[in-house]
């Protein structure tokens, strides 16, 4: 899945889009032996790493939780309005979304209206900024979750701020209909296309961020309890 779920997508996605320059004889259209390079190197070099990775990973010892966990889950009680899952994920993503969102039109930019984008320095700290910003949003819903018995945290993390890709993708569309004068279906298909692996390399991205910055506070918070 490791190898196979992320880059089939985005292969997959490549692949329409190189159809599309392909069929409007587009200089862009990347040639077909370059694909089957990249096919190769994919299953060639990509896969085997991976299970290479995971034999060696196997081989470790396994991660010690702080507490012993009962086997026989806990009824939850009823949750609040901030509590529930769909509630907190679509707030979850509002505060990353905002420490990007002025970079993007710059980013945006550079990529579809030919401008030169030069503030890199400016831009690593963006990044740095909403990887804070991801974490802390994520562990505060999660100890919010935490305090009212809601123990569901390992999806609810991932999606709280991968959610911010979802405004990520609003505000592209945004961009589409008032900043491009983009005429005919095909340049409106590469558009969307493009835009659409942006959106999901963005969605893992901020959603992995999300997870590892909750797995390691429940752990954190876990392991000073004291438990007789």
């Amino acid at each position: 899945l490791t190898s196979m779920l992320c880059p089939g997508i985005v292969f997959a996605h490549f692949f329409i889009l190189n159809l599309v320059l392909w069929y409007y004889s587009s200089s862009a259209a990347i040639p077909f032996f370059t694909l089957v390079a990249l096919l190769a190197l994919w299953f060639g070099v990509s896969v085997p790493l991976t299970f290479v990775g995971a034999y060696f990973g196997f081989r470790k010892p396994p991660i010690e939780q702080p507490v012993r966990t009962n086997q026989i889950p806990r009824q939850i009680p009823d949750q609040s309005v901030y509590t529930q899952p769909i509630p907190g994920i679509i707030m979850g993503g509002v505060l990353p979304f905002g420490c990007i969102f002025i970079q993007l039109f710059f980013v945006l930019n550079s990529i579809w209206s030919s401008q030169i984008y030069y503030m890199y320095g400016f831009l690593f700290l963006v990044f740095i900024i909403l990887i804070i910003t991801c974490s802390e949003t994520t562990i505060l819903l999660c100890y919010f979750h935490l305090c009212a018995e809601d123990y569901h945290w390992w999806w609810r993390s991932f999606l709280t701020s991968g959610f911010t890709a979802f405004y990520l993708a609003i505000y592209c569309v945004h961009y589409f209909i008032t900043k491009l004068d983009i005429e005919g279906a095909g340049s409106t298909f590469l558009y969307f296309g493009y835009t659409s692996v942006m959106v999901f390399c963005f969605f893992l991205l901020t959603g992995t961020i999300g997870f590892f910055a909750c797995f390691w506070f429940v752990r954190k918070i876990y392991s000073v309890v004291k438990v007789d």
